[in-house]
């Protein structure tokens, strides 16, 4: 009887019952292992920046908006002298389109005439049949000058058209180098927009605490700035005291020999005449950028109300009757370019190996510069930061 019955499925329930709990564990354990190696395999948290490289950070930030502000400024330049050239070729186009139809009309008007007086010329033929021979003559003289006033007509409107054409070709090609011009205008302000917004963003995360104390790092950056300002005004003010020692010994000695000295003064005047012409111009510089100070510092901006760096510089200059460039870039290329030892009132100083900001040098190793986004038109040493160059602009 045994040997007929079914083999009972042992193992299956035993596998169903033992099974079920272990597959239960396995998966809980399998869970538990895959996220303690995620987290074992997790990279750690970026350590949080110093102040110091915030500080450096939001300086770059700023710098970058600096050479982005004079792209700009550049491309705005280049747009208003594309957009003025357009309105003159559109204008130009308009007054030849506008002749052009009056010779136009004028052709038309003869060609009424010729119709209505006949398109041959008479003959000799019709001269002996004619019943008053003064009446040929007439006619043909006014056929004469119908025929040659209509070809100055044809001739002029010939002109007009290609003329009107070549204008509408231009203003076509100036059209499209202006929509190049927004383009790249619009791009390098998006470019401004963005480095500024980054350094706000790095500047809204700091603590209170960090905040003051990276006011305090940036008051020590001025001290030493300050520090080498005066150095730089105590060597100046020394140079020149040897400077007019030397002068008025050498004055002393020429003067011997004629008793006045009259000759040797003459001379001097002479020679300074250049250096005093340009402090004339640099006091009404200086004059106009000291009003300025207080207001803020707007990218882009060429005043009366607010200024970016080489928007004051050019309105400063511009006060004393000098037209300098729109950007940095340009502005450094014009005059001539002075050791920082030799600096006068007056004369530009850049910063930076891009060139990205410039200042008006009034003595003692300052300046009066537009300094960045949040901040006013104001004094300082021009030791603050890099030096490009100095050039003196007349």
């Amino acid at each position: 009887m045994a040997s007929h019955r079914k083999s009972r499925t042992t193992g299956q329930l035993v596998a169903g019952l033992r099974t079920s709990p272990a597959v239960g564990f396995t998966a809980a354990a399998l869970t538990s292992v895959a996220l303690m190696s995620q987290t074992a395999t997790a990279a750690p948290a970026e350590p949080k920046p110093s102040l110091e490289e915030v500080q450096k950070k939001v300086d770059d930030l700023y710098r970058q908006a600096g050479v982005a502000t004079q792209k700009y400024n550049a491309a705005k330049e280049r747009t208003d002298k594309q957009r003025k050239r357009v309105d003159g070729l559109l204008d130009d186009v308009a007054k030849r389109t506008e002749k052009l139809n009056d010779a136009r009309e004028e052709l038309g008007s003869f060609a009424a005439a010729q119709y209505r007086t006949g398109s041959a010329v008479p003959d000799t033929a019709t001269l002996l049949l004619a019943d008053d021979p003064q009446d040929y003559f007439d006619q043909r003289q006014l056929m004469n000058r119908l025929t040659s006033r209509q070809k100055e007509a044809v001739d002029d409107y010939q002109t007009q058209q290609v003329q009107t054409t070549t204008k509408r070709e231009e203003a076509t090609e100036s059209l499209e180098t202006l929509t190049e011009s927004q383009t790249d205008l619009k791009t390098s302000k998006q470019d401004v927009q963005k480095k500024l917004s980054e350094a706000r963003e790095l500047l809204s995360k700091l603590t209170a605490e960090e905040k003051a104390r990276l006011a305090a790092i940036e008051k020590a950056k001025e001290e030493e700035a300050r520090r080498k300002a005066e150095e730089l005004a105590r060597k100046q003010a020394e140079e020149e005291r040897q400077r007019q020692a030397a002068q008025e010994q050498a004055e002393q000695e020429a003067g011997t020999g004629s008793g006045t000295g009259s000759g040797s003064e003459s001379g001097s005047t002479g020679s300074s005449t250049g250096s005093s012409s340009y402090a004339a111009l640099a006091t009404k510089v200086i004059d106009f950028a000291e009003a300025q100070i207080g207001k803020p510092y707007v990218w882009g901006a060429t005043g009366p109300d607010s200024y970016d760096c080489s928007g004051l510089t050019q309105a400063a200059w511009k006060s004393a009757g000098v037209s300098l460039p729109r950007t940095t870039w340009d502005q450094v290329k014009v005059g001539t370019t002075v050791s920082v030892d030799n600096a006068q009132p007056g004369d530009l100083v850049f910063f930076y190996d891009d060139i990205s900001h410039v200042g008006i040098y009034i003595g003692n190793g300052e300046m009066i510069h537009a300094p960045k986004p949040g901040a006013n038109v104001r004094v300082e040493s021009i030791y603050y930061m890099p030096i490009h160059s100095v050039v003196r602009p007349a």
